[in-house]
């Protein structure tokens, strides 16, 4: 098993960047402001041949009892459980503060083993900035800059030196990411906390909560997954603040980096122009999708009916995808969505015969042929699949490039009902054959082949006046 090292501090010692440091990613959002990361961030690295998993945590209040502060110091008790190794994480600029020395008893409480890690101590003597640190009473303090990279491979070293015999588990099979996106507030971190049967991520009555995409491994029914929890969008007028651009591009990544994307949707609010823009921008994007409308559960007839036609009408280019009524909060509804998933994942990675392929597309041009384009109508010869993630059908014939936009969106369903693609988009390709003769240029003819040219329109000139 790879060991766990869990970064531990109060706010704005520089854990973040330290995990970065560690992994060798950007995946931790970074800025000078306290409070950014809040929710527990997993990540992978190595030294040598030892591998191990890194835990990033929000700022360590323990001694909030309330708001989103104590959900935060939940999250990092929680952390320090599964830790193999905490790394206490401290300013050595500030120097020692009540709240390292809380922080401080906290850890010799838990009983884990804890390594004092003196942070942003670039271009300090490091016997000087690491004495008073001491007085916290965990050892030997270790120096790094995380900023810059300063004896973080030795801190590294030091640490898993009593894990020499971690190895790398064994690979995993393929298996499904999830991002679940959508409004803020709409109830995301509720549900991945419900699939999850757990409090894994913040769930606070406040929107903007989850700042990071935080991707969560987990199994059910001997299946793995990866759910991604993100950041809500906004429309692009609302976003002002630096840290809620930032989770914006953290979000859009996650839905590029999804198989499968949950669209979360409130049924307290009506279906927004904002909810159809980020569906289109899962479609652009080809993941497969499931739409879950939340807080159904305290809705009455008349709401729901009108819920229903606002789908009907605003969101009718997501036919494809399969619809759930749930309440995150109460799990109603939530049992049917990994089924759903399973399937539109599939469907996103089905293989697709060619003869089957070149079969539908003969029965459909003879069905509905194709409209005329300029003299002639465009003839389409055979079909085989491009890609997988989503389908990429690639049709072959001649004058394709007339064919209307209407027609290419025919052959996507008739596609789609015959290999019964369902919850994922399908993409269907044109492509002409390439003519050999197009490029060269005709030689110019001999003197003997002018004169019988020339004598030929004499003659019919003659014969036909």
């Amino acid at each position: 098993m790879k060991p766990t090292l869990v970064l531990v501090g109060r706010p704005n010692v520089g854990k973040s960047t330290l995990f970065n440091r560690l992994t060798r990613t950007r995946d931790a959002i970074v800025a000078d402001i306290p409070g950014l990361t809040r929710d527990r961030h997993y990540g992978q690295g190595r030294v040598g041949d030892k591998p191990y998993l890194v835990m990033d945590t929000g700022g360590f209040e323990p001694v909030v009892k309330e708001g989103i502060l104590h959900a935060m110091a939940k999250q990092t008790l929680q952390a320090i459980d599964e830790a193999d190794k905490v790394l206490f994480v401290v300013d050595g600029r500030q120097g020692v503060t009540a709240h390292d020395k809380i922080i401080a008893e906290q850890l010799r409480k838990s009983g884990q083993k804890i390594v004092l890690v003196v942070n942003k101590t670039e271009g300090m003597a490091l016997s000087v900035v690491t004495a008073e640190f001491y007085e916290l009473g965990l050892g030997e303090p270790c120096a790094v800059s995380a900023m810059h990279g300063d004896h973080v491979n030795d801190l590294v070293e030091w640490v898993l030196h009593d894990f020499s015999d971690a190895t790398d588990e064994l690979p995993q099979d393929k298996h499904p990411k999830i991002a679940i996106v959508g409004r803020p507030n709409v109830g995301k971190s509720t549900l991945v906390n419900t699939l999850l049967g757990e409090e894994r991520v913040i769930v606070f009555d406040q929107p903007g909560t989850t700042r990071d995409s935080i991707y969560i491994d987990f199994q059910h029914k001997d299946k793995n997954y990866t759910l991604i929890d993100t950041a809500g969008l906004r429309r692009r007028g609302q976003v002002n603040e630096t840290i809620e651009k930032f989770s914006v591009i953290k979000t859009l990544q996650a839905i590029e980096d999804a198989n499968v994307v949950i669209l979360v949707l409130d049924a307290h609010s009506e279906i927004s122009d904002q909810d159809a823009h980020i569906a289109q921008f899962i479609l652009e994007a080809g993941c497969a999708l499931v739409i879950a409308v939340n807080k159904w559960d305290d809705l009455d007839e008349y709401q729901r009916d009108r819920i229903k036609r606002e789908l009907s009408r605003k969101l009718q280019f997501l036919s494809f995808a399969q619809l759930h009524y749930i309440s995150a909060l109460h799990g109603t509804g939530t049992n049917n969505l990994l089924p759903s998933i399973d399937q539109a994942y599939a469907a996103a990675m089905a293989k697709l015969p060619t003869p089957k392929l070149t079969r539908t597309l003969i029965a459909a041009v003879e069905k509905h042929p194709p409209p005329r384009g300029g003299m002639s109508r465009p003839k389409m010869r055979y079909a085989h699949q491009g890609g997988s993630n989503p389908p990429l059908i690639i049709v072959h014939g001649s004058m394709l490039g007339h064919v209307p936009e209407s027609y290419r969106r025919y052959l996507e369903n008739v596609f789609r009902e015959t290999f019964k693609l369902i919850g994922t988009p399908l993409r269907v390709d044109f492509k002409v054959g390439h003519n050999p003769y197009s490029d060269k240029k005709p030689e110019p003819l001999t003197e003997s082949e002018l004169r019988t040219a020339h004598n030929k329109r004499r003659r019919n000139r003659k014969k036909y006046g």
